[in-house]
């Protein structure tokens, strides 16, 4: 396995804005710190994951699922000799452009932003790392290298459309320093099928605790019935909120020894021996197994009929994305009066708008608007 390591991304082709390196950290330990350290960050821990923020302590919010993504995604780089500190700073910044009421709430701002280039939240990611979040005096953003920005870009695999990177961030602050036609590296697609592994598992797990379904629903599907049934002889003495954590525990496990053996797999018969070769491929290389794909699909399945389309969950989603209309359409009647940052709404101010939004936590938004109505 150690031979992996030269798919990994070690060596950092530097950043947008020229700095010093650090005798302490390595360029992607700096892009990990950096982003902890930002306001963006911090807010996550205020904005939805599938329940809104105010609806409970012990659910899921945008900044516990980021950091179970990275513990998920360093454990594969780490076991694949590959640069978990990218790995893991990806993970951590992945969902940074997130709206307040999670998709809800990014569903209403693209409906708002649709004659004005749209809103995507991966992209707003790239618009706080790069231009929103401010704390530098010689630039604008977090100035994060090269390799972390391009992992960003293609969280979701190749770039097919550049229309949307053009109109929300603009080609030319790239510097033609990102190669749009090259696949993701091996850290940024563990990346993002880490986020896969952790919501499915996590959503779950959050499901059962808001009641919305019982374990005896979710072991309908084969996979998890197959690990209940391993702890069939201890269920009478397990508590079973612990049981439920077990099962779930289990599932990531197994999901992750599935991924990291097929992954191997794949570098084998794709004759992956350079990076180049991975920039080159076309197909992911970091995926499931055929049998994983499925369980994947199942689960995913369930999870839409038994919880995201709950009745009781789209209310709430609806009044979520009826808060960011009416934010939107509140503001842009008098920009100035809320936007005290943004110097540039003459010639971008919807897009201004957007920005100061998307950047509201679940609670601000409810507040801003109790205010406002």
């Amino acid at each position: 396995m150690k031979n992996f390591s030269k798919l990994g991304l070690f060596t950092s082709k530097g950043r947008m804005f020229k700095e010093s390196s650090n005798q302490y950290r390595s360029p992607f330990q700096r892009d990990r710190d950096r982003i902890i350290h930002s306001a963006s960050f911090r807010r996550l821990k205020h904005k939805t994951q599938v329940f809104v923020n105010t609806e409970g302590d012990h659910y899921r919010t945008r900044i516990t699922h980021s950091i179970e993504v990275a513990q998920i995604a360093r454990t594969i780089a780490k076991y694949l000799y590959l640069n978990d500190d990218l790995a893991e700073a990806l993970s951590l910044a992945h969902d940074l452009g997130h709206t307040p009421f999670g998709h809800a709430g990014g569903d209403a701002l693209n409906e708002c932003m649709i004659n004005h280039g749209g809103f995507d939240h991966n992209l707003q990611t790239l618009r706080i790392v790069m231009f929103l979040e401010n704390k530098y005096i010689k630039f604008r953003g977090l100035n994060l290298t090269i390799e972390t920005l391009d992992g960003l870009l293609k969280h979701n695999g190749l770039i097919e459309d550049y229309s949307s990177i053009e109109t929300i961030i603009g080609l030319k602050n790239f510097k033609n320093k990102i190669n749009f036609k090259k696949s993701g590296s091996l850290e940024a697609q563990i990346s993002a099928i880490s986020d896969d592994i952790a919501y499915n598992n996590h959503d779950i797990q959050d499901g059962i605790k808001a009641k919305l379904f019982k374990l005896d629903d979710l072991i309908q599907i084969d996979f998890f019935k197959d690990i209940y049934k391993s702890y069939q002889k201890k269920i009478k003495s397990i508590n079973n909120e612990i049981l439920i954590y077990q099962i779930i525990r289990d599932s990531i496990n197994l999901m992750v020894k599935d991924l990291i053996k097929n992954t191997m797999i794949n570098i084998k018969l794709k004759k992956i021996r350079s990076i180049q070769n991975i920039y080159s491929c076309e197909n992911q290389i970091v995926c499931f197994s055929n049998k994983f794909l499925k369980i994947e699909q199942e689960i995913k399945y369930f999870l839409r009929s038994r919880m995201y389309d709950n009745k009781n969950v789209i209310i709430k989603n609806n009044k979520g994305k009826s808060i960011v209309k009416n934010l939107f359409d509140i503001i842009k009647k008098n920009p100035r009066k809320y936007l005290t940052a943004q110097k540039n709404l003459k010639s971008n101010k919807y897009r201004d708008i957007a920005d100061f939004i998307s950047g509201m936590t679940d609670r601000y938004a409810i507040n801003l608007y109790n205010n406002l109505k």
